[in-house]
């Protein structure tokens, strides 16, 4: 289908009313009729305004000719001060000038309100609506990132941009002096500075620009930016100006639209904002206490991403002073701790909460998985945010995030020994012998093996496979752990390689190619984890045809579903294993469960496989979902107070 053009000479253009019938080869969907339906309330039985979108043809014919419009809605550009069309507006026909029109059939609504009716498939694309999007995180792969909140930022604009979007991602330009520097070798200086004010003191910030695969990535340049280690911390614990480093970033990620020419314009004012995690939540507060008072950002909207809810940005009550907010702003982001969370007896538990204000005055509010955005509202999941998410629940949604399918594509992986696919399997058992030798571990295909790949700590349940593995070793299975974090179960895992040398194989540490051979060596990957607001290993497993064995959580509950081998007249359903409670009895429960399949029905085990590696993963599908959340958050008007 052409691009969308202003009525105004519509020679060699059709004209397609949107009636719910096709007009020459377009195809209105019901989508559309989501959008337009308010038009037809409270004007049933009689004659209503046209809706026209004009479109070229390929064959360069009109509809009709020489024939006039009369009480036409006309869907006409929106353009910026450059004259670039940033989007669509409805014109009464009474001020659409004397502009040549083709002719528009008349709607009328015989006690209905959709917009649309079942029309014969056609080939030509749906119209859909478009954005302008400001991506606002701290880490962004592959230029930065410490786990998914990097995955997410690096992927999910490219897959938006994909679709038609105008999308910005804002970040940190973190220099350390080492290799990781290369990585932002191909983004130039804008010569743009901004200064910002915050911590009682104008801050000078540059912005530096990559156009990369469809999307503008932006970095904020800053001295604090400028040191050894991860984005929030070094080896002696977590930066003590991060709160200074995050508010300088939301600051400058609120400017940026307006500042930045990027590809010859602006974003302009009608953005929306995606602000992820506390690092990013000072976003739509400014945009309320900031810009709105003074007429900017009149129009853009809001979303607060939050992909782990226990890490909420709370500082000291005497920093507020420090986010440059109105004073009167003060109680939307105040947080009291209760009595027993209290350091001493004379601490009053006054702290400031940025997460807490951006749940309050956000449009929408959007966690990684729709199991995840259920937690949150439960006093177990929510760390004390729960009674404000269940308030605001009608604005909550869970989109699951999608996986990189080029680079985690056992078909093509650079990283394995030998490629495979759902129609060709047998690549995975030299996958598995490879590894057994990379290992150093007694090479037998038919001995099931067992993987873990996370974070050593509590939240990803190490303590219950620390448990379990006495009893597992009894068993005829192998078992390797890939991970680093605290230093307990890192001698642990060392120890148990000792006292088990020919099951157990510890490596202590993270490196991508070795995390890629696990993953399609080993027959099942653990994830016990206490809470996982969405988690990626499960998705890279499925795809690997690896089965996965977690705990019943969030994103995990979502994506994993358990093994019916009497489902579906006998062929089976499911994906793998879901455990519940979390305790190391069940988990062994459920590992015997999934060994005697995988050595008595080779079958079965070969449809779970199939089954997890046929469905979609990709960021294409959630790009879909997120797109309609936009759309949502443009229905109701921005906060204001």
């Amino acid at each position: 289908m052409g691009s969308l053009q202003t009525p105004t000479n519509l020679s060699n253009k059709s004209c397609l009313c949107v009636s719910g019938r096709v007009v020459r080869g377009l195809r209105v969907e019901r989508q559309v009729g989501l959008g337009f339906s308010w038009l037809l309330k409270g004007r049933r039985n009689r004659k209503v305004q046209s809706l026209c979108v004009t479109s070229s043809v390929s064959d360069g014919s009109s509809i009709a000719e020489n024939k006039k419009v009369s009480e036409g809605l006309l869907l006409g550009a929106e353009r910026d001060g450059s004259g670039s069309v940033v989007g669509f507006q409805l014109i009464p026909h009474s001020v659409a000038g004397d502009a040549t029109m083709v002719e528009s059939h008349d709607i009328v609504a015989n006690d209905r309100d959709d917009l649309s009716e079942d029309t014969e498939e056609m080939e030509e694309t749906p119209i859909k609506l478009t954005f302008n999007i400001i991506f606002v995180t701290a880490e962004a792969a592959p230029y930065s990132k410490t786990g998914g909140l990097g995955d997410v930022c690096g992927s999910l604009p490219m897959a938006l941009a994909a679709r038609g979007h105008r999308v910005m991602v804002v970040s940190p330009r973190y220099l350390n002096g080492g290799p990781s520097d290369e990585k932002y070798a191909n983004a130039v200086d804008l010569d743009v500075r901004a200064t910002v004010h915050c911590f009682g003191d104008a801050q000078e910030v540059a912005f530096y620009h990559e156009y990369r695969a469809g999307v503008d990535w932006v970095f904020v340049d800053h001295s604090s930016y400028c040191r050894p280690g991860t984005p929030y911390g070094d080896i002696y614990g977590a930066f003590g100006d991060n709160q200074f480093r995050f508010t300088l970033l939301s600051h400058a990620a609120c400017e940026a639209p307006l500042v930045l020419p990027l590809g010859g314009f602006t974003y302009g004012e009608k953005c929306l904002f995606l602000a992820n995690d506390w690092h990013a939540a000072l976003v739509p507060l400014l945009l309320a206490a900031k810009y709105r008072p003074y007429g900017v950002y009149k129009d853009a909207r809001s979303i607060v991403a939050i992909h782990n809810i226990a890490h909420q940005g709370v500082e000291p009550a005497v920093t507020y002073n420090n986010l440059g907010l109105p004073p009167q702003w003060y109680g939307a982001v105040e947080w009291i701790f209760p009595t027993w969370a209290r350091a001493h007896a004379l601490d009053t538990g006054e702290t400031v909460n940025v997460l807490k204000g951006a749940i309050a005055v956000a449009d929408r509010i959007l966690t990684v998985s729709q199991g995840y955005s259920w937690e949150i509202t439960t006093p177990e999941g929510g760390y004390g945010l729960h009674e404000l998410l269940s308030s605001r629940q009608s604005v909550l949604n869970g989109i699951t995030n999608g996986i990189d399918v080029n680079d985690w594509n056992p078909s093509t992986d650079e990283h394995i020994a030998s490629h495979y696919s759902i129609n060709d399997l047998s690549g995975k058992v030299q996958c598995k012998t490879d590894l057994q030798k990379e290992l150093g571990l007694p090479i037998r295909p038919d001995c099931p093996l067992i993987g873990f790949i996370g974070r050593l700590d509590y939240q990803k349940g190490v303590d219950i496979i620390l448990s379990a593995i006495p009893e597992l070793m009894q068993n005829d299975v192998q078992v390797v752990m890939l991970g680093s974090g605290e230093k307990q179960y890192e001698d642990w895992m060392r120890h148990t390689e000792n006292l088990f040398k020919d099951k157990f194989r510890a490596w202590v540490g993270f490196n991508v190619p070795v995390s890629h051979r696990i993953t399609a060596g080993c027959d099942i990957l653990l994830m016990p984890s206490r809470f996982e607001p969405c988690g990626l290993n499960q998705l890279y497993a499925m795809r690997y045809g690896t089965i996965p064995i977690v705990h019943s959580t969030g994103g995990l509950r979502d994506t994993v579903k358990d093994f019916n081998p009497y489902a579906q007249e006998g062929n089976g359903e499911g994906t793998g294993w879901t455990f519940s409670p979390l305790t190391s009895e069940k988990l062994l429960d459920t590992l015997k469960l999934a060994i005697g399949t995988y050595t008595e029905h080779k079958s079965s085990w070969e449809g779970l496989m199939k089954r997890g590696m046929g469905r979609d993963y990709s960021w294409e599908n959630a790009a879909v979902q997120y797109e309609q959340v936009f759309t949502w958050a443009f229905i109701d008007p921005p906060y204001v107070r």
